[in-house]
């Protein structure tokens, strides 16, 4: 029997479905979703339920179908006859938003995919998933601080960090499984950045499809990703304020750039 997906609903308007990144906590979403529900209906998919009572129990190998079926479930429990719906995701989430679109584009109006690290698009893919798959093998290796400076060297797009001499702190399954951040790690990261993007069929609906990166990104691998997505399908691009995280750190500028950018996609859904 297939489980319930989790998901929260806030404010009015036409629907928003809004994909956290990470393994998809939208833990510090709340000052995004709150202005963004002046406007909206807002519909936040928790996909491994960590924010409804799952966080600490075991976790599989995470696929990008699973969770964009997740999300598609939800949109046809919350929209009503004729309706369709904004996405709104951001790196993993930002992945899975862009494979519902490719899957499921009859209810959407627009989704918007915030610096998703969908690096099967680039020149370098190869190379690039390799460098995701080490910070995975260093989390369970050394721990999440030797992990965490590998993460942040590959979103710079530099080299990687020299080992560092402190004993590592490799954690043990429980504690892979104890915080959004280790659920992501060991779970989530490698096989979402070794996902393959349908660009096809993004292509035969890019009108509906903006990717997106921060300013504070510009010469980061994950605005290269954006710029080369939206090369790819010919879907628009655009920028976002502040960096990777700036959905959390930003939230005011980022919310009124969210409603920009969607009032400008010339899309029409039927109120709530």
């Amino acid at each position: 029997m297939t489980e319930e997906p989790h998901y929260d609903v806030t404010g009015s308007g036409p629907v928003l479905l809004v994909l956290p990144g990470g393994a998809g906590h939208p833990m510090g979403l709340g000052p995004l979703t709150e202005r963004l529900a002046a406007r909206f209906t807002v519909v936040t998919y928790d996909p491994l339920g960590l924010a409804h009572g799952r966080l600490g129990r075991p976790v599989p190998e995470q696929r990008v179908p699973d969770w964009s079926e997740g999300a598609h479930r939800v949109l046809e429990a919350e929209l009503a006859a004729g309706e369709s719906a904004y996405v709104f995701g951001t790196s993993s989430g930002g992945i899975a938003a862009l494979d519902l679109l490719a899957r499921h584009p009859e209810r959407l109006a627009h989704v918007v995919a915030h610096e998703p690290p969908v690096v099967a698009v680039l020149a370098d893919a190869a190379r690039q998933q390799a460098v995701f798959a080490s910070v995975r093998d260093t989390y369970r290796s050394a721990g999440l601080r030797a992990a965490g400076a590998r993460l942040a060297a590959a979103l710079d797009d530099t080299p990687a960090p020299a080992a560092e001499g402190a004993a590592a702190q490799p954690p043990t399954p429980d504690e892979e499984s104890a915080t959004p951040m280790g659920v992501f790690l060991s779970r989530v990261l490698r096989s979402f950045t070794a996902s393959a993007v349908d660009t096809a069929a993004l292509r035969s609906v890019a009108a509906r499809l903006t990717l997106a990166a921060g300013t504070a990104s510009r010469g980061g691998l994950l605005h290269r990703t954006a710029t080369t997505a939206a090369e790819a399908t010919g879907a628009a691009f655009t920028e976002f304020p502040g960096g990777h995280l700036g959905v959390l750190e930003h939230p005011g500028g980022f919310a009124r750039r969210l409603v920009e950018t969607l009032s400008a996609s010339g899309s029409r859904t039927t109120g709530r």
